[in-house]
């Protein structure tokens, strides 16, 4: 793999007209100078990092390329690409609001085919706020082609999703908050707090309630993965504390609002762990690796592994506590490193000098 060395370039911004996206001034810097060695340090646990990228607002996702470039959202509505080429790509339409705006990014699983990607991004309408998953290509440097995927996706200030992310089975699969109407999680008629199943061009494969949804009951999941056997996880929002991680099934009810914690009701499925009542993690990002789920803290500031047996959480270890703020997204690269980034400028954080950062570094090291 090759080392990505940011050190400092001229970021190109590339702004969307009719249909594609042309190079534009808007006179945004992203990078400050730095010295030609990205910034390393050591954690508190020991731990060495490198600082991949600074100086962001808001990153929401990451996105490895082929080449090992990364695509990062950032909430007002810009999409990154960092590494061997670095440009900024202004996504037209994209409402930054509360919670919402420029969510998640995957590559359709033939990316190297077809330049697929897929952006989940706020919008405003005549009825408010709402959310949307487009499809644009990504070739020779541009980001052009724009296709809606699915539109009408509940919106709000608060509780928007916006994870997305293909299975093992190659279905594209979304998470959308109860946009802060949690009743409607109950009401599979309608999309609130919902996880959905789709086919890569936005049709609607076999699923249990002849719609897109795959499960509800949700409140807020902003974070989904699978592990080696398969298996479907998701990291949720709870109400007050008993922030959940869940093994996600087809046609379940996780209970939101009528059940959280310890709670249980006939019919619905309880998380596979909680916070408690005591602690928040309002978790963001999940991966999997090695028998353990790595997912991100927001009000929690840290990294927690959560380590797996089968279908159990034996232990959740906490890591990086408080030492760079509140953590948004996670996911290994393909040089094996574990890349975090970090969400202090979302106006709930305390910004540090440089914020909000990319951080990398080796998973080896976590004790």
């Amino acid at each position: 793999m090759k080392t990505r060395n940011l050190g400092i370039v001229a970021v190109s911004v590339l702004l969307l007209m009719s249909g594609a996206l042309l190079f534009d001034d808007i006179k945004r810097s992203i990078f400050e100078p730095t010295p030609t060695d990205l910034e390393k340090g050591v954690s508190a646990e020991n731990v060495s990092y490198t600082v991949e990228a600074e100086n962001l607002s808001v990153p929401w996702d990451i996105e490895f390329l082929p080449d090992d470039d990364m695509l990062v959202t950032e909430r007002p509505g810009y999409l990154l690409r960092i590494g061997g080429i670095n440009d900024t790509y202004e996504v037209p339409g994209v409402q930054e609001a509360g919670e919402g705006g420029l969510l998640g990014v995957t590559l359709h699983p033939d990316f190297q085919e077809n330049r697929y990607i897929y952006l989940y991004q706020t919008t405003e309408t005549e009825e408010g706020l709402t959310n949307r998953v487009v499809r644009y290509r990504f070739k020779d440097n541009k980001v052009q082609e724009p296709e809606t995927i699915i539109e009408g996706l509940p919106g709000a200030f608060y509780h928007d999703g916006g994870r997305i992310d293909f299975g093992p089975e190659g279905f594209l699969y979304v998470t959308v908050g109860d946009a802060t109407e949690k009743q409607k999680a109950q009401d599979t008629s309608t999309l609130h707090g919902s996880i959905l199943r789709l086919n890569p061009n936005g049709s609607v494969p076999e699923n249990p309630f002849d719609n897109e949804i795959y499960s509800y009951g949700h409140r807020n999941s902003q974070g989904i993965t699978w592990d080696n056997e398969g298996r479907m996880w998701s990291t949720e929002h709870g109400d007050s504390g008993t922030d959940e991680i869940n093994i996600i099934e087809e046609g379940a009810n996780y209970g939101w609002p009528k059940i959280e914690g310890n709670e249980t009701r006939q019919g619905m499925k309880a998380p596979v762990k909680h916070s408690g009542f005591d602690e928040t993690w309002a978790p963001g990002g999940v991966t999997y690796l090695e028998e353990s789920l790595y997912f991100t803290g927001l009000r929690g500031q840290s990294l927690y592994q959560a380590e797996l047996d089968g279908e159990s959480i034996v232990s959740v270890k906490t890591h990086f506590r408080n030492d760079f703020g509140r953590l948004r997204d996670v996911t290994v690269g393909p040089d094996g490193r574990m890349y975090i980034t970090t969400s202090n400028t979302d106006g709930r954080g305390a910004p540090q000098e440089n914020d909000d950062r990319i951080i990398s570094f080796d998973p080896a090291e976590l004790e």
